[in-house]
This record gives C-alpha cells, sequence and structure tokens, in this order.
C-alpha cells in the first residue's frame, strides 16, 4: 500500500460522506413534504480480491488489499407516515399497503397520498399537475374517470309513499299532511291523506287522498284485525295525471302501520318516499367502501368505481420522482385491488399521509457522517505530509 494509495482511500471516503450528506439533506428538506419516504444511508467497502479489482491503491495484485468505501445504493423506507386530517373532500391517503395509480396518457407513476380535484375537462386530477387518478373499469384495470357526462341526475316518478306508527283506535279522525311526490318531468306535489274511522265498523278507517288544489284523486278502506292491519287492505293505489305531466301511480302502503288504542292522538308518519326531481352535480366524494360517489343537488348520488391500489411485492424496485411519485422501471407486477383487498390497505379520505422522515435519527446520521468525512479528511492530510517528508529527504540527499 502506498502512500497515494492512502490518500485515494480517503478521498473516497470523503466522496462517499458527502453523498450520504446529500441524501440526509434531502430527507430532512422533505420532511414537511406529504407522502414522501426517506432514503437511508448505506456504505459498502471497496475490497481487492487478488487483482481481480482495479488497484487503484498501488498493490500488486497478489494480496487482498482494502480500497475504502462507497456510497451503496440507498434504500427507501415504505413504513406508514402520519394521517393527517385535512379539508378537501378529495384529498386521499392509505392506511397500510399500496399506492395509487396515477395515469397520464401512456404514463403511469404511483403515489402514497395526493390531493384530488374535478379539473376542467371533468377528470379526477391530482391538484399542480397532469396526473389523473386510476379508478378500477369493468375490466379491473385502472382508468381515468371523467364525470362530464355525469352532470345531471336525471328525475324519477314517485311510485310508492311507506306510511309507520300507530294510527289510534279511539281517534275520531287524522291527516297525514305533506306528501311530496314527484312526476316523471321531477315536478313536485304535496298530497294529503285524511283517515276517518267508519261509523258501526270498529277497525275500519276511510282514507282520502287530496292534491294540492284540494281534489281528491283517489280514495279506500283499511281494515284492522286489532291492532294489526289486514295485509289485503294495506296498500291503496293512487292514479292522477297532473296538469302538464303524465300519469302518476303511486302505492301508499299502510303495512307498517299499527292501531292501539292510545287516546285521541296518532303518531302516523311517513316512512319513505321513493322518486326525485331532477339535480346537478355538486361534489364528489370517496365512500367508505373506496369507491368515487357523485352528489347530486336532488340528494341522490352514485357510485363509479372503486380507486384502484397497486400493492407491490418489492416495492424497492420503485424509483423517487418529482411530487411525491415513484416510477416503475423495471416493470415490476403489481397486484390492481381495490381499497382493503387482497393485502392493499384502506383507502381514507380528508387525511394526507405525512413524510416519514425521522429528524431524530437524521440528526444522528448526520453527526456520524460529519466525523467520517473529518477523519477521511484528516487521512488524506497525514498521507499528503507524510509525502512531503520524503520530498524532503529526497532534497537532502
Amino acid at each position: 500500500m502506498s502512500l497515494s494509495g492512502a490518500i485515494f482511500i480517503g478521498v473516497s471516503g470523503m466522496d462517499a460522506y458527502t453523498q450520504g450528506l446529500q441524501t440526509i439533506s434531502n430527507n430532512v428538506a422533505n420532511l414537511n413534504t406529504a407522502g414522501y419516504k426517506e432514503t437511508t444511508t448505506n456504505f459498502s467497502d471497496l475490497f481487492n480480491a487478488g487483482g481481480n479489482e482495479p488497484d487503484f491503491a498501488g498493490g500488486d495484485g497478489g494480496q487482498a488489499e482494502g480500497n475504502g468505501v462507497r456510497f451503496a445504493q440507498s434504500q427507501l423506507d415504505f413504513s406508514q407516515g402520519t394521517l393527517q386530517q385535512t379539508s378537501g373532500n378529495l384529498d386521499l391517503a392509505i392506511q397500510g399497503n399500496g399506492f395509487l395509480f396515477l395515469l397520464n396518457g401512456g404514463k403511469t407513476v404511483y403515489a402514497r397520498t395526493g390531493s384530488f380535484a374535478v379539473d376542467s375537462k371533468g377528470f379526477i386530477s391530482e391538484q399542480g399537475t397532469q396526473f389523473q387518478l386510476g379508478i378500477l373499469n369493468a375490466s379491473n384495470q385502472p382508468t381515468a374517470l371523467n364525470v362530464s357526462n355525469l352532470q345531471t341526475n336525471p328525475a324519477v316518478a314517485t311510485t310508492s309513499v311507506t306510511f309507520n306508527d300507530n294510527l289510534s283506535s279511539s281517534a275520531t279522525s287524522d291527516t297525514v299532511s305533506g306528501i311530496n311526490v314527484f312526476d316523471a318531468s321531477g315536478a313536485q306535489h304535496s298530497w294529503q291523506v285524511a283517515l276517518a274511522p267508519v261509523t258501526g265498523t270498529p277497525g275500519q278507517w276511510t282514507a282520502t287522498v287530496t292534491d294540492e288544489t284540494g281534489a281528491t284523486i283517489g280514495t279506500g278502506t283499511l281494515t284492522f284485525n286489532g291492532s294489526t292491519i289486514d295485509p289485503t287492505t294495506a296498500k291503496l293505489t293512487v292514479k292522477t295525471t297532473p296538469a302538464g305531466a303524465s300519469a302518476l301511480s303511486v302505492v301508499l302502503d299502510f303495512s307498517g302501520v299499527s292501531s292501539f288504542s292510545s287516546g285521541p292522538t296518532s303518531t302516523l308518519q311517513v316512512g319513505q318516499i321513493d322518486g326525485n326531481a331532477a339535480g346537478s352535480l355538486t361534489g364528489v366524494t370517496l365512500t367508505s367502501t373506496g369507491q368515487i360517489q357523485l352528489n347530486y343537488s336532488n340528494s341522490q348520488t352514485k357510485t363509479e368505481g372503486s380507486v384502484a391500489l397497486a400493492n407491490f411485492l418489492d416495492a424497492q424496485q420503485l424509483q423517487e420522482a418529482s411530487n411525491g411519485t415513484f416510477e416503475n422501471p423495471s416493470n415490476v407486477p403489481a397486484q390492481i385491488l381495490p381499497s382493503g383487498q387482497g393485502g392493499a390497505g384502506t383507502l381514507v379520505s380528508q387525511q394526507l399521509e405525512q413524510s416519514n422522515v425521522n429528524l431524530t435519527q437524521q440528526f444522528g446520521d448526520l453527526i456520524l457522517i460529519q466525523r467520517g468525512f473529518q477523519a477521511s479528511s484528516q487521512v488524506v492530510s497525514v498521507a499528503n505530509d507524510m509525502i512531503q517528508e520524503l520530498f524532503g529527504i529526497r532534497g537532502q540527499g
């Protein structure tokens, strides 16, 4: 081992620790970057075994000699970062394994978290980038979802109104008003049902249905056997044609109504009414099962597929890219899964995953790298001094 070889070895240490410092500085700089995964600092020795490796240290290649150190290939730490609550309905994060698919034409990248919104073209895109969120299609493949053709929810005519609770057997009358039904055009009509006991026939009630104009549009008789309604009389079909609308046929279902003697006041009320007016898209959210949900102004909702998750057996093959994304240059196979299935994590909304950088660990590594760099530079300095001594000896001769 020559003195010049000692200088080269010291320089290799300075170079390796410089790269280590760069890695640590990048980790610390991304302390508050959503979805960032810290990079580990690793070093590997350089060893010349019998001349099979280049021997810049000046040895004859016949004996194994140490040739210094290099900065080894770093690894990404994919441990879970803290989830932070946000106000964005499409701020998405994953609790557990997996990555989001982000699509841009023919390019696919992956991310652990992201803030998404419906862009001007109708796609669910990551804010600040051109990447679109991958949604599972009918073939279980990730594809970009466009909601441009889903901006409206059509009107649906009412076909059924259910009633529940108690019709007091000792009441002299009862009225349920404000029964809002919809015709096929989405127009709303307010109906009223008036109930009166049949004189001389205990347990029988006459039901009279009127519309918002006061016109009678249906009548029927309800019969109770004790406190239980006779199922053959429990349903009343009302057929009417509102002005300017198509014909309506609505079933008034009293199957869930009882009749106990409970004083003059009844608790009879409307349970459910189907049908709705036309509505416009008011927002896009995520369901608890990881599906995209469209919300409309008419209180209707519609689901449009599950957000696709990629689960890699060896995520270390991924490479970091900008904006918290990862690329897959080696085309490592990935499982394509919905949220919470097949080993994939659970997708949550209104949360972002924070950086998993351990600042305490980074500062500890920083001290060690600083000491290593100082020691390596000292080796170079001492070797240089020794060479200077040799030059001085030769000059004296």
